[in-house]
């Protein structure tokens, strides 16, 4: 979460790159994180009888893997101490803020697995109290309203090497500037035309405390104050301070709010706050593979080059949703990121590990064909319906599958010339169908182009359930029938970017992957197509899907692939 500025912010620290972290290296500690010491510590010599946190984002997007990371450190925390996490939307921003987001990250933070005490809480809802504060600032000389235009600010700011230049309006007496402030809060001043600015040290080394902008102008209508104010805290204000409204024993942010706790603790105390939180700082998540910059993303909806923000290939809570991706697996794999005081890149292949791990006992089996191939059984007696257990580990029940004298096998599964170590079916080779029989291909029927369009086969009628005499068959390959297998749009999803660093290059929208994407029509088992949205299964041999969460219907099944079955990451290397 960025604090909104009118003065564009200079890097904290032009110099900083960021270095590879083990992915193991929490559990291998064995301890606890540096954060849940100082909570532990806390508790046990006194200074807190309880533990307070909050998730406090803006509403002016959708929530992205990030900020699960810190929604699973915040609840998690209250969680394990027996405190409680605050949710609260800082909301100083209306231009930027709707309604809908406010809604949407209090849907996502519950799907999530967790959930706040009583109703969620607004930075708006102190914005009398805050204004009181900046009075009491004024009068004590510790705030001065600006006339500078914004141009005029940043240039006077000075940078990492140069001292900043004190405003003209830095010593205006204290009844010119309540004056002023009033005028600014009755909106008789022009967007732009003034701020009020805290007054600390303009050749601060920290360049956050060269009286920063704690209101500005802004003439818009708020999704919770209506027209009600005609001037709008700064984050960097109204943060510190409804912390310590709310009694926040533990503000946890990123590392990239470092060089802001200087400035949020001057806050507290010249406002002589009635509780007195103390900032954390830990490293924000970065992934390879992904981009979580809200600019960025923003780019990618408006651009078309995703389709909205739910796009499964997008890295928000509800793309992720929409992909198939489990609260569990996301909870898991926060856990195995850790908290750390150095910023580094994580192996998204652990993320994957950790959605495959929450799926491997919770998807049910079914059979789906991708590319379909015509198998005719041609000594098939009688269509059969074949039961067969929905997991092989787990008790859900059975599936019926019905086995007809046509069915669907994956083009993939035949060979007429087969590569070495082929194990599927070939001319004259036998193959295993899965929970089936064993069946032998007899004759390669082709069109006019020589393109393979259907197999004559025969089954072994003595292998239904048991293996055949004299013989092994290596092989085992999924099939769907053809006459009773129901037709489905699955979407093939894979990364979106191409480069490890989307950053590589001058544009990384020239790293975006053009198979990210892919479309296909299949054949599924009937008993997949009775599914639910947002159930999710195991097709077997082809890797976890969902049922689309908006798309799907029994009449018209779409299915989006969550992963594939390979697992390249290796918990403990």
């Amino acid at each position: 979460m960025k604090p909104n500025a009118v003065v564009s912010d200079l890097p904290m620290n032009p110099t900083s790159t960021s270095t590879p972290v083990d992915a193991q290296q929490q559990e291998q500690q064995g301890g606890l994180d540096f954060i849940r010491q100082v909570i532990t510590d806390d508790l046990n010599v006194g200074k807190h009888q309880s533990i307070i946190t909050r998730f406090p984002p803006e509403p002016n997007g959708y929530l992205h893997i990030g900020h699960v990371k810190a929604i699973c450190l915040n609840f998690g925390i209250a969680q394990e101490f027996s405190g409680k996490c605050n949710l609260r939307f800082d909301d100083t921003n209306p231009d930027a803020e709707e309604q809908e987001y406010v809604d949407g990250i209090a849907t996502d933070v519950k799907w999530l697995g967790f959930n706040w005490e009583g109703e969620p809480l607004y930075a708006s809802s102190y914005f009398d109290q805050l204004h009181a504060w900046a009075v009491q600032l004024i009068k004590q000389g510790d705030a001065y309203v600006d006339l500078q235009t914004p141009e005029q600010i940043k240039l006077n700011r000075g940078s990492f090497v140069e001292a900043g230049t004190n405003s003209p309006y830095r010593d205006t007496s204290v009844e010119e500037n309540l004056a002023r402030f009033e005028q600014m809060n009755n909106g008789e001043l022009a967007e732009g035309a003034a701020v009020l600015r805290a007054k600390i040290d303009m050749a601060a080394a920290n360049v956050h405390m060269r009286d920063p902008i704690m209101y500005r102008v802004l003439h818009s209508e708020h999704h919770q104050t209506g027209d009600k104010w005609k001037m709008y805290p700064m984050y960097d204000y109204a943060h510190p301070l409804s912390d310590a409204i709310e009694g926040i024993t533990h503000s946890l942010c990123t590392l990239e709010f470092q060089d802001h706790r200087p400035l949020y603790d001057w806050f507290v105390e010249k406002v002589k706050a009635p509780a007195v939180p103390h900032q954390y700082e830990s490293s924000r998540l970065n992934i390879d593979y992904t981009i979580t910059s809200k600019r960025k993303l923003r780019r990618l909806v408006e651009g078309g080059y995703v389709n909205g923000w739910d796009d499964p290939r997008m890295p928000t809570v509800v793309g992720m949703r929409r992909r198939g991706f489990t609260p569990e697996g996301l909870r898991d794999f926060c856990k195995r990121v850790g908290v750390s005081k150095t910023d580094g890149i994580v192996d998204v292949a652990m993320l994957e590990f950790s959605i495959r791990q929450s799926l491997e006992n919770a998807a049910a089996r079914g059979m789906a064909v991708l590319n379909p191939l015509k198998v005719t059984l041609t000594n098939l007696p009688e269509a059969l319906e074949l039961k067969h257990a929905r997991h092989p580990n787990v008790d859900m029940g059975e599936r019926v599958i019905p086995l007809t004298q046509e069915i669907y096998i994956d083009r993939k599964d035949f060979e007429e010339v087969p590569p070495k170590g082929f194990k599927r079916l070939t001319t004259d080779g036998e193959v295993r169908l899965r929970h089936a029989y064993v069946i032998k291909c007899d004759e390669v029927i082709k069109d006019a182009t020589g393109e393979i369009i259907e197999l004559k086969c025969s089954i072994d009628p003595e292998t239904l359930g048991k293996n055949p005499e004299g013989r092994k068959v290596k092989g085992v390959i999924h099939w769907v029938s053809a006459t009773k297998g129901v037709a489905a749009e699955v979407r093939v999803y894979d990364r979106l970017f191409t480069e490890s660093n989307p950053e590589t290059g001058d544009d990384f929208l020239a790293n975006l992957n053009p198979e990210s994407l892919k479309i296909v029509q299949a054949v599924v088992e009937p008993s997949l197509a009775q599914a639910q949205a947002e159930d999710r299964f195991q097709f077997e041999r082809e890797g976890y899907f969902v049922a689309d969460r908006y798309d799907h219907c029994t009449d018209k099944p779409v299915f989006n692939r969550i992963l594939d079955l390979r697992d390249s990451f290796k918990p403990g290397k």
